[in-house]
């Protein structure tokens, strides 16, 4: 007998009992049950908007439960709010490329669950073909497997990656011959370099530190520790920030004196993400970077991450006869002349290009 008790708890908690019709024990749904009461209506959405878009969101209410209002949020940043299950028009314009995510708080019956969605925005531009001429082409280091490359002054800095082989160095772009040169230890795989405030800074690939080294002198200042769990991969800046790819579609903005990544943007085409942004150029205005495993370039708005124009140098991968050559990494503005130097990884040749639409 001393049994009886817990059991008929037991079946009482697993169990509704009606007597003659009548609730004696109601049995409520389960948290997670409630959670599932509303979604957004997914069928309606499209994979991918452009940045000049509007999109029409709605809920889904499986229950028919009695809605007071719901509040919307994206990335966090409350919105709007509608009465009842009305409609809600997100705005994208002005809105961050990439993914936006969505939230639904809604308030019904004395109780509140929150639904989540997201959509991903691309840019309302669809790029221009640049066009090109070779104005020289200069002998290039086939052993240089090129992640950076700069004009400091009338110096090209040039920097390499590969464990063990790793340097960077000031280089005559006439002979491709390296005025002096500083090895990077061992452990680091080189990557982007670029030259702000007469400091030198540079970037390993996936240790998450970086060096700072006297422009003058390339005598070392400082190593510093990225604050974000990213790549290190192409540098370059604008006189004020510095800007700094990963490997993804991101572009990260960096502040000089701290090391700090404070922003990004993501970078997009009308029509698709450009992932594995490499070696950055600052020109006039405009971000350059090469696309890891594509000989070409892409014309990037720093402002909103959309590519704006597109460098297609494939037919430059002919004119390279080190059999050893791999993809287009190097992008070099003269401000003197107004032409654009670039190369490759193990390319035997460096192309001195002027640009035009």
């Amino acid at each position: 007998m001393k049994l009886r008790k817990p059991l008929i708890t037991i079946l009482l908690g697993l169990f509704c009992v009606s007597f003659l019709g009548v609730n004696i024990i109601s049995c409520g749904d389960s948290r997670h049950d409630i959670e599932n009461y509303f979604s957004f209506d997914e069928g309606n959405l499209k994979p991918m908007y452009q940045a000049t878009d509007k999109v029409d969101l709605s809920l889904l209410n499986a229950k028919n439960k009695t809605i007071d209002s719901i509040a919307y949020f994206v990335n966090d940043k409350r919105v709007s709010s509608v009465k009842g299950n009305a409609k809600f028009t997100l705005d994208l314009n002005g809105k961050k490329l990439g993914y936006q995510n969505v939230k639904a708080l809604v308030y019904f019956e004395g109780d509140t669950v929150s639904t989540k969605t997201r959509v991903e925005v691309a840019s309302g531009i669809v790029p221009k073909l640049l066009k090109y001429t070779i104005v020289n082409t200069y002998a290039h280091d086939p052993n240089a497997f090129t992640e950076g490359f700069e004009f400091f002054r009338d110096t090209l800095i040039e920097s390499t990656g590969q464990n063990g082989k790793s340097y960077f160095a000031k280089i005559d772009h006439k002979t491709g011959k390296a005025y002096k040169k500083v090895d990077i230890d061992q452990q680091y795989f080189g990557e982007g370099v670029t030259v702000i405030n007469n400091k030198i800074y540079q970037l390993t690939w996936q240790n998450e530190e970086g060096f700072i080294y006297d422009a003058n002198t390339m005598k070392k200042l400082k190593t510093f520790k990225f604050d974000k769990k990213v790549e290190g991969w192409g540098m370059t800046n604008d006189g004020k920030n510095i800007y700094h790819s990963d490997g993804t579609e991101k572009i990260w903005t960096m502040n000089p004196e701290t090391q700090k990544l404070t922003d990004f943007i993501n970078v997009y085409t009308n029509d698709s993400k450009i992932k594995s942004v490499n070696e950055l150029e600052w020109i006039n205005g405009k971000i350059y970077g090469n696309i890891w495993q594509k000989d070409a370039i892409a014309v990037i708005n720093p402002q909103t991450g959309a590519v704006e124009q597109v460098l297609d140098l494939s037919a430059l991968r002919a004119k390279v006869t080190n059999p050893e050559a791999e993809v287009l990494n190097g992008i070099a503005y003269n401000k003197k002349t107004n032409t654009i130097f670039v190369t490759g990884k193990n390319w035997n040749k460096t192309f001195e290009l002027k640009v035009s639409e």
